[in-house]
């Protein structure tokens, strides 16, 4: 779905008419395949130089895990906020919003994925990454979208160590501990959630508005929001920069680092300084290009150098 597109919206639902198609869009794939994708940066970084076939078939294994269960999350988020969801454009969309789903039929799917997912990584990784995996579940169905999200406009925030959790799953699934360079991982995709969605959240206010939810565009204004995603992309920039201090990492990441920041403050600052929804889009899109691009540099740097 292309945000900027207003008939995008009522597009997707034309793809959600058969019965797979529904469950698989409660799942949120794009959203579920940038957890995996981090999740796997912190197996990968969590085992030093080439991974040997066990370690290969662990990741994999561990991989299907938290997608099940991200997935799961997911599913339960549609539930909780259908009403919602059928508020807004970007939204309105899902199968669960245009009642196509029963709410019987999805807290079953939910609970149906939560609970596979959890048993393969309890018995097939470990119990340590299966009690913080359920507890990223917890965090972000229930804590973040039943209570903070309603509630108050450092939603995102707060929630944001859910979403932060991946890398530190992945680390935990391969090495059965959680490691300060899980920990160094996790406080970038926390510092990174609050101006990602922020930039969202500026271009989507009036839905947002409509919807009766206090994203900080609706409670505290556009331009204190502009300020605060300028001023969290720079801690975001000196955090970027932790795993070379901490040599978890080389030059070649460092360069991306550095590149990828400078381009993140850039569109916040520029967006501060002369604010468009244009813009704004453009910052949202840009901070996927920026975790993304910033994980992939993690990735070849952990094996070229």
């Amino acid at each position: 779905m292309n945000p900027s597109n207003p008939s995008a919206a009522p597009a997707a639902g034309l793809h959600t008419s058969s019965r797979f198609s529904q469950f698989y869009a409660l799942t949120k794939p794009r959203v579920v395949q940038l957890i995996v994708f981090c999740a796997l940066i912190g197996m990968v970084l969590a085992v030093p130089g080439v991974p040997t076939w066990p370690d290969f078939q662990l990741a994999l294994v561990a991989c299907a895990g938290i997608w099940l269960v991200a997935g799961a999350a997911a599913a339960f988020n549609c539930l909780v906020e259908q009403q919602i969801d059928a508020k807004m454009r970007r939204t309105a969309w899902r199968p669960t919003a245009r009642g196509q789903l029963s709410n019987p039929l999805t807290l079953a799917f939910s609970a149906g994925l939560c609970a596979l997912g959890s048993w393969i990584l309890y018995v097939w990784v470990n119990p340590l990454t299966m009690w913080l995996t359920f507890a990223t579940f917890v965090g972000y169905a229930v804590v973040y979208t039943v209570i903070l999200k309603p509630l108050t406009p450092q939603n995102i925030v707060i929630g944001g160590a859910s979403g932060a959790m991946p890398p530190v799953l992945g680390w935990a699934a391969m090495t059965g501990a959680v490691g300060p360079e899980a920990l160094i991982l996790f406080l970038i995709i926390f510092l990174w959630t609050p101006p990602h969605f922020w930039a969202l959240a500026l271009y989507r206010v009036e839905d947002y508005r409509k919807a009766g939810l206090p994203m900080l565009p609706v409670t505290h204004g556009n331009e204190f929001t502009r300020l605060q995603i300028f001023l969290y992309t720079l801690v975001l920039f000196a955090a970027c920069l932790m795993p070379f201090i901490f040599k978890m990492s080389g030059w070649l990441y460092l360069a991306a680092a550095v590149v990828l920041s400078i381009g993140f403050s850039g569109y916040a600052w520029l967006l501060w300084r002369n604010y468009s929804d244009a813009l704004a889009r453009k910052t949202f899109r840009f901070s996927l290009i920026h975790l993304s691009a910033l994980f992939a540099a993690l990735l070849l740097d952990h094996y070229l150098l």
